[in-house]
């Protein structure tokens, strides 16, 4: 099952199932906002395969862009398993982090 980050429409990242928990449980770890915690926690509980950032406060969306974009590709460098498929995986990573850049400045 594939997993689908909508940063907003149009601007969008699919992934396999377990890079999307893997991408959710990333920022689950290191969300201040706890109620945004919860709301992707459920999203990877149920398997629901799908986060849509504007469903989070805009504080919350600033927060996940923030973490994305400074620790993402890091986090998988290093914590993601050791296989022949790491290197294009964390590519994969970039891609969401270049996603974000995608984004109206606020």
């Amino acid at each position: 099952m594939a997993g689908l980050v909508v940063l907003r429409p149009g601007v969008d990242w699919t992934a396999t199932g377990a890079l999307f928990d893997w991408t959710l449980e990333f920022l689950i770890a290191r969300l201040s906002n706890r109620h945004a915690a919860a709301q992707l926690q459920e999203i990877v509980d149920n398997s629901l395969g799908s986060f849509w950032l504007e469903n989070l406060a805009p504080s919350a969306q600033r927060e996940v862009v923030n973490h994305l974009r400074a620790d993402l590709v890091t986090a998988g460098e290093r914590h993601l398993p050791e296989t022949d498929h790491k290197p294009d995986v964390v590519a994969h990573l970039r891609e969401l982090v270049a996603a974000t850049y995608r984004l109206p400045v606020e």
